[in-house]
């Protein structure tokens, strides 16, 4: 049984070198073989944990010595990180069609569906449950509206819902409300002090950003529904950093983000998640922000056409 294959092979390689690691509640940490390999009485900085959804054991030195530094001393590569590593494909050309739109040009060059596929969930297996909810601010920081994310269990995992609720004098009331940025008290604080401002598809991965450190923003109702007016609240900011989902509809809300914002912000980049669909999973994976990849043809055009 090889299901948990390469966290076998990881702290299996960990124990030869740096001696047998301790069991935390989430982590499993060892001495770390690039900087603390001298013999010397350290605390370990070295954790290793296995992502059971993408299959693959994560590795990371918190004193922030590099993964391929760590594998590189165990005599272990970036592929025994993962269960079943696949052979990497080169991307495809991009099409010279002329019919086709920046952003579907984009997404086959990524040999990705021009059409969004949602798996089959099977049947519904519970009640729906409220699993977060979001709210949306004036600049003042009144409450302008909120998100509510649902989770209703199916078989094969589980289907996401959200609604929009107003405040109301007598309390929150379903419909919706006025096209506000996502934490937009924090987003013009940073406008104010020239930091970048990173844009994502969804509130959970404006969450994963700010944990990281970042000022992030999103727009309500998600991948079509961004609009002018949300990019109005972002001018001024020296550089914004759009993180596309890896799908055709991710490249397309990135797509629009851009154009809305070229006459308003002079830097743009358009980044994607090195593993998995999102920001979230990108973390999640191990990697850091600065390990995001540029979106093929979506990075190069925006980023060669800064606002005048």
């Amino acid at each position: 049984m090889d299901s948990n294959r390469s966290f076998d092979t990881i702290t299996s390689a960990l124990t030869r070198v740096s001696g047998p690691g301790r069991r935390g509640s989430a982590w499993t940490t060892y001495l770390c073989p690039v900087h603390e390999a001298d013999g010397r009485p350290h605390h370990p900085s070295l954790g290793v944990v296995y992502n059971h959804t993408r299959h693959r054991t994560v590795v990371k030195c918190f004193a922030g010595c590099p993964d391929e530094a760590v594998l590189d001393r165990l005599g272990l590569h970036i592929r025994d990180l993962f269960d079943h590593p696949r052979t990497p494909t080169l991307p495809r050309r991009p099409s010279s069609r002329p019919d086709l739109s920046l952003a579907d040009r984009a997404i086959l060059t990524a040999g990705l569906s021009l059409e969004a596929h949602k798996p089959d969930l099977g049947p519904r297996t519970g009640r729906p449950r409220r699993r977060a909810v979001y709210i949306y601010r004036w600049p003042d920081g009144r409450p302008a509206g909120r998100i509510i994310r649902v989770h209703t269990p199916h078989r094969h995992g589980h289907k996401k819902s959200f609604w929009q609720e107003h405040p109301t004098r007598s309390g929150w009331r379903p419909g919706g409300f006025p096209r506000l940025p996502f934490h937009l008290p924090e987003v013009l604080a940073a406008i104010h002090h020239s930091r970048d401002i990173y844009i994502c598809e969804g509130e959970a991965d404006v969450l994963t950003a700010t944990h990281a450190g970042l000022t992030a923003t999103c727009n309500a109702g998600g991948a079509q529904a961004w609009h002018p007016d949300h990019a109005t609240w972002l001018a001024g900011a020296p550089r914004a950093l759009i993180i596309a989902d890896r799908d055709a509809p991710g490249y397309r809300h990135a797509t629009r983000v851009a154009q809305s914002l070229t006459p308003l912000i002079p830097h743009l980049r358009i980044l994607q998640a090195r593993d998995g669909k999102d920001l979230t999973d990108h973390i999640n994976a191990g990697h850091n922000i600065s390990d995001l990849d540029p979106v093929p043809i979506l990075d190069a055009h925006f980023n060669s056409h800064p606002a005048s």
